[in-house]
């Protein structure tokens, strides 16, 4: 069965059947829709996986829906990135499932996607695509999550969606910010401005450094709380890259044992004061050989960002950040 997203979000019991996929761009509307799914079974044991984890270990993810105790609770399975190379496998689920829930979330299926096909043309299935939010769409959820809130106008709205550029996980975070921020629900807008004009470059930097630093935790936790502006990724690339050539110019010129220090002090142009103490652990964690691999996924990213509009940018740069991370602590 296909359902409008708009009507799932109004009613998620819309959905009757066991086996269920949201696709699409949106992760915002996804990860929403996930926390719906995960309070409606509040009281189910939820497991998660990524498609990699079930191709890998078919049978034991067939044995976990098949253990079924009186003692159990329903289970509810999340899979995520899923694309076609699973459908073999959801085919053959369908025998077996009995009252457990399994919920796809996929990226952008093209209408050829076999997947998307399958879950379309059945009657066993559920579909939802998850396109990116209008400001329609945005001004509702303003509306909902602010509802009780003084001082909320259309120039509080217009601040909110402009400032958000359209991305619902960008915008919720800046919800949860009024929250905490506008604890007595009276919000003042020159308050509010001040408190959304944080700066993303920043942020960046500080994802940036921890990643190029190997600080696996540190970097993970700031992937998770910071949002990037869609329109700058090829901008932060751009700045991970800098950084990296920086690092193997270093790397080439110390390579004859020369003080290290004094390397990076006749650098031109130079390495900012506030940088430095940042830039000197990080020339201790890379050699050539490691930045060169860091270099060659930059390029690939770029081409990747350039040549298709199909693929999440904000994916791709999440993950070039972890890779970076795992390569800073590669021996």
């Amino acid at each position: 069965m296909i359902y409008k997203s708009y009507l799932v979000e109004e009613n998620i019991d819309l959905l009757k059947n066991n086996l269920i996929l949201f696709y699409g761009e949106n992760l915002g509307l996804k990860n929403d829709l996930r926390e719906t799914i995960k309070k409606k079974f509040r009281n189910s044991k939820i497991l998660r996986y990524s498609q990699d984890d079930v191709l890998k270990n078919y049978d034991a993810f067939v044995s976990e829906i098949r253990n079924i105790s009186l003692f159990d609770n329903q289970k509810v399975f999340f899979v995520d990135h899923v694309n076609d190379k699973i459908l073999n496998l959801i085919e053959e689920m369908q025998t077996f499932i009995n009252d457990s829930k399994i919920f796809l979330f996929g990226e952008i299926l093209e209408k050829k996607s076999k997947l998307r096909s399958f879950f379309e043309k059945s009657k066993n299935t559920d579909v939802i695509a998850c396109y990116k939010d209008n400001e329609v769409n945005l001004k509702k959820i303003i509306s909902v999550k602010l509802n009780g809130y003084k001082g909320v106008n259309t120039q509080l709205i217009n601040i909110l969606i402009d400032n958000c550029s359209l991305d619902r996980i960008k915008l919720n975070n800046e919800l949860d910010k009024i929250a905490t921020f506008f604890s007595d629900k009276v919000i003042k807008t020159n308050l509010l401005e001040n408190m959304l004009n944080e700066k993303v470059d920043e942020d960046f930097d500080s994802i940036k450094d921890s990643a190029l630093n190997g600080r696996k935790i540190v970097t993970n936790k700031l992937l998770s709380s910071t949002m990037f502006e869609p329109e700058k990724n090829i901008y932060y690339l751009n700045s991970i890259n800098q950084r990296l050539n920086k690092l193997r110019e270093v790397a080439l010129l110390s390579s004859d044992k020369t003080d290290t220090t004094q390397v990076i002090n006749n650098l031109r142009p130079p390495i900012f004061w506030k940088d430095k103490p940042n830039f000197i652990m990080q020339t201790k964690k890379w050699n050539v050989n490691k930045l060169n691999k860091a270099l060659k996924k930059t390029y690939e990213i770029e081409i990747k960002m350039k040549s298709s509009s199909d693929v999440n940018n904000n994916v791709l740069m999440r993950k070039l950040l972890i890779d970076v991370c795992y390569i800073a602590n590669a021996s």
